[in-house]
């Protein structure tokens, strides 16, 4: 397997792109359940299947892209918003990046890094992969120059309030289903869903601006555009009122680009046990 991420590093990004429909399509076609999960969690959100039927494709992208992210030359990368960040450095505070399942999310920490590095880089939370193969691409990958990773535990926790602290960046994606005992069921698109607090005791821990940012796919390779958004709202003082009020943003990013976002992920699931 890591050889053929490594071939599949040198191929060009329109190319991946198109194994990518092919495979999200396929993988649509192939099982019922993701089918049935997809067309649920659209018809949720108040989409019919035309509306989001891009969405199929670029779910294949996602996973089409990565060699080429993780192991390849840059790829081209615009901004929309890119004076937000530089307003929140001004101040000298950290910056919570919150990036919901939209687009091309690893590009958006990779953006940040070969941009805005001087100021110290941003600081991924990830969780560590099963395979010895895997963690050791993503090692290679996310060890970049202005780019670190946090694992999701208690140490790595600390990590990123300690980055917050000294004025540095972090990214969180808060809506992946955390461990039971770390969230909070709350509303996404009209149905609970048991949410994170992390990416909100994070920032009213440090002080820290928050900030939405997704990453926008291209059509034919062309690359990717990163769509930066303040918060409509200060962030609540309470928690239960900020993990509502983070879910509410999410939904607006999404309703940006519904054809990007990956209705096939299994937001509804119960949280699993695990220690952190």
């Amino acid at each position: 397997m890591p050889l053929l991420f490594t071939f599949l590093s040198r191929w060009p990004l329109a190319l991946l792109h198109g194994l990518g429909a092919a495979l999200g399509w396929l993988s649509f076609l192939l099982s019922p359940t993701y089918r049935r999960r997809f067309l649920v969690h659209a018809r949720q959100a108040g989409y019919g299947f035309r509306q989001v039927r891009a969405a199929v494709a670029h779910a294949g992208r996602m996973t089409a892209e990565l060699p080429r992210l993780w192991l390849g030359a840059p790829v081209p990368v615009a901004w929309d918003g890119a004076a937000l960040i530089e307003q929140a450095h001004a101040t000298g505070r950290g910056i919570v990046f919150l990036t919901p399942h939209l687009g091309c999310f690893e590009i958006t920490a990779q953006g940040y890094a070969r941009r805005f590095g001087a100021h110290g880089p941003i600081t991924v939370l990830y969780r560590p992969a099963r395979q010895a193969w895997l963690r050791e691409v993503l090692e290679r990958s996310r060890g970049r120059p202005g780019l670190a990773t946090a694992p999701t535990t208690l140490a790595g926790v600390k990590q990123l309030l300690k980055a917050l602290r000294a004025g540095q960046a972090v990214g969180l994606l808060p809506d992946q289903v955390p461990p039971d005992g770390l969230g909070v069921w709350a509303p996404f698109f009209g149905r609970d869903a048991y949410t994170m607090t992390l990416s909100v005791r994070l920032a009213q821990q440090s002080g820290a601006t928050v900030l939405l940012a997704w990453g926008e796919r291209l059509g034919w390779g062309r690359g990717y555009v990163i769509h930066l958004r303040a918060l409509a709202a200060p962030l609540s003082a309470t928690l239960e009122a900020a993990v509502r009020q983070v879910n509410a943003e999410m939904e607006r990013l999404i309703r940006e680009c519904p054809g990007q976002y990956l209705w096939g992920y299994a937001r509804y699931k119960q949280p699993r046990l695990e220690v952190v």
